[in-house]
């Protein structure tokens, strides 16, 4: 489902993605909230072909995490061209449809 990003250059080397927009998700592991999405993630991106999706732990790259605004957890954001496209904050995670609703946006 999730690519887990190991290093600063390898979610360098996912945003620069310049054929389609890739979705990182930004989790702790003590999060319950990311447990909770974690569990309707696997339905939600089943909708969607061919997404390049990538899962980046918040507490071990807090730097990159404050440079793209990543306040709450999760987040999801959406990059193409090294370029943030969307941001969608934890408050508004919360439920599959709010979630499938954000990647319609960018994944149609």
């Amino acid at each position: 489902m999730f690519e887990k990003i190991l290093s600063e250059e390898q979610f360098n080397n996912a945003i620069s993605k310049k054929d389609q927009p890739v979705l990182i998700k930004f989790f702790a592991d003590w999060c319950p909230d990311c447990k909770r999405m974690d569990m309707f993630m696997g339905e939600v991106l089943a909708d969607f072909h061919n997404i390049s999706a990538y899962s980046l732990n918040k507490d071990q790259f807090e730097e990159v995490a404050n440079k793209q605004d990543v306040m709450g957890i999760p987040s999801l954001l959406v990059f193409q061209n090294d370029r943030k496209l969307g941001h969608l904050h934890s408050a508004n995670a919360k439920t599959p449809d709010e979630t499938k609703g954000f990647l319609q946006e960018f994944f149609s």
